[in-house]
């Protein structure tokens, strides 16, 4: 997905508001998603959603998604958001974060999904480090459930 920052997505200091953006992170994980499982899907989680940069009234922002890992029917979605300043073609990695979202069958059940394939080093990097992150939210449901 590809956006021009306006005025009215932007909070009192002219940066995008953080809402907006994850509004958009979510759009994109989820599509992301629908095409790896060609299912329904619904987002169980959002986590390590780091804001790295600001993002200014009249830079473009580019949100790109994909699939890192799969359980049997959750998928962990890594998405980054980039920003450029079309005067200078200045780049900059502004937004990351994890998504995990749940395959549903038709009568909206959790369905299966399938396999990860990793192809780039940077996916075959996610995908080895996925497992340590879902026992981390595993470990963080687990808290605010008072389970252990």
């Amino acid at each position: 997905m590809t956006q021009l920052i306006f005025p009215l997505d932007t909070n009192q200091h002219d940066t995008m508001f953080g809402g907006k953006l994850m509004e958009y992170m979510d759009k994109v994980a989820a599509i992301s998603a629908m095409r790896h499982a060609r299912k329904r899907v619904v987002t169980a989680s959002t986590d390590s959603l780091d804001f790295l940069a600001p993002i200014h009234v009249g830079e473009v922002i580019e949100v790109e998604a994909f699939v890192t890992w799969t359980r049997r029917s959750s998928m962990e979605i890594y998405v980054s958001v980039n920003s450029e300043n079309l005067y200078t073609g200045t780049r900059r990695t502004t937004v990351t974060a994890f998504f995990t979202f749940v395959a549903l069958d038709d009568t909206g059940k959790p369905t299966s999904v399938p396999k990860v394939v990793p192809e780039t080093p940077l996916e075959r990097q996610l995908h080895e480090s996925a497992p340590e992150r879902h026992q981390l939210r595993k470990l963080r449901k687990g808290d605010r459930t008072g389970k252990s």
